[in-house]
């Protein structure tokens, strides 16, 4: 089997709101087709014209080429000397970044297009799913007043969610609001449910952070996720030996030395590697074996569509150790009608897909109706 094409296409609802941080209005889909007819479908969750520039570009010299140039008339099964070839011919303008970013939605295509040559799941052929179902938290942004938040809450539980995250809005804005949402938060929630409160990057320094994390402490968050800057990691190695809450961050980290170096430098508790962004498939099972050969829990960041869902459930039915799946609840037309699956929440979980490679299958229409 031959890759005949590897094709990047932007996909971008007509009103998109650049103010959010919700990067489910617009996507960067993968296709890569083979001479025996098998299509795979991998996503990458960045900028979607840069990453589209990634794959398209003509190759220049023997470590600086477009990724497509480099994979056409490859085996598609051969999936690590892949991601290898990949690295080493864009080594010269990647290494990490947006290069990583497209990278990982190659691999996932690979994958999906390996499992629908075997038959098999991807999971499966991880090593084997080590659970059929995983449990869900609801990810959403977190809304402008206590009010509103409690009226989310309330919502999402109301639909059988036994987790959630609250993220980025008016986190960071004041530090009294900071309290007063995740106090509206935890009583909308009840005692039973599980919440997690995601920064998005908005305290200023780690005193602050420490601070902060005290002050929630009575709302007991399951983790506070990304407080600082992503290169604080000075800064996060202060917050993490001063408080006892847990503390993610990763999500803009990239490769198995990247986290290596992340995990070696903060000492947090949660490390959140994207499967669209940190090198895929491949590389997001090396970080949780990283991740639990150091004691530090592996929590697939993951918000955009369908195909990242599938993907990650994949991922995480392959570790051995897995606690949580991100369900991005976007209401944009993307995360909730790019692929034909919904992923229903059934008790609070959510099913592995069990169909060959990814399990997924893309909506053609709402490929054309937002492709740019």
């Amino acid at each position: 089997m031959k890759i005949t094409e590897v094709e990047a296409i932007v996909l971008r609802q007509p009103d998109v709101d650049t103010s959010k941080a919700d990067g489910s209005q617009d996507a960067l889909l993968i296709r890569i087709r083979t001479d025996e007819g098998l299509t795979g479908i991998g996503e990458v969750d960045s900028l979607p014209p840069v990453v589209k520039a990634i794959v398209d570009a003509p190759a220049s010299h023997a470590i600086a080429s477009g990724l497509g140039a480099l994979l056409v008339g490859e085996n598609p099964l051969e999936i690590d000397r892949l991601w290898e070839k990949m690295y080493r011919g864009s080594i010269y303008y990647g290494r990490r970044g947006a290069a990583i970013h497209a990278m990982s939605g190659i691999d996932i295509a690979l994958w999906d297009i390996k499992g629908k040559a075997l038959g098999q799941p991807a999971c499966r052929l991880l090593g084997g799913p080590h659970r059929e179902r995983i449990r869900a938290y609801a990810s959403t942004l977190m809304p402008e007043t206590p009010a509103e938040t409690a009226e989310v809450v309330a919502g999402l539980v109301g639909r059988g969610f036994t987790a959630i995250k609250l993220g980025w809005g008016p986190w960071g804005r004041d530090p009294d609001l900071d309290i007063e949402l995740a106090a509206a938060a935890r009583t909308a929630a009840g005692d039973d449910v599980e919440l997690m409160f995601d920064i998005g990057l908005g305290w200023p320094d780690a005193d602050h952070a420490i601070r902060q994390v005290r002050r929630l402490e009575p709302f007991r968050p399951y983790w506070v996720e990304e407080p600082l800057w992503p290169d604080d990691l000075a800064g996060y190695r202060k917050l993490a030996d001063a408080v006892e809450t847990r503390i993610a961050c990763g999500e803009e980290e990239a490769t198995r030395w990247g986290f290596a170096d992340l995990m070696e430098r903060t000492g947090v508790d949660v490390v959140q590697p994207d499967v669209t962004r940190a090198g895929g498939i491949s590389e997001c099972i090396r970080i949780a074996h990283l991740a639990d050969l150091r004691g530090v829990s592996t929590v697939l960041h993951s918000w955009s569509t369908g195909i990242i869902k599938a993907a990650s459930l994949h991922v995480l039915a392959a570790m051995p150790r897995a606690t949580f799946f991100e369900y991005c609840v976007q209401e944009t037309a993307l995360n909730q009608a790019l692929t034909v699956e919904r992923f229903p929440l059934e008790d609070g979980m959510v099913r592995i897909p069990d169909g060959p490679g990814l399990g997924i299958e893309i909506d053609d229409e709402v490929v054309r109706r937002y492709a740019v």
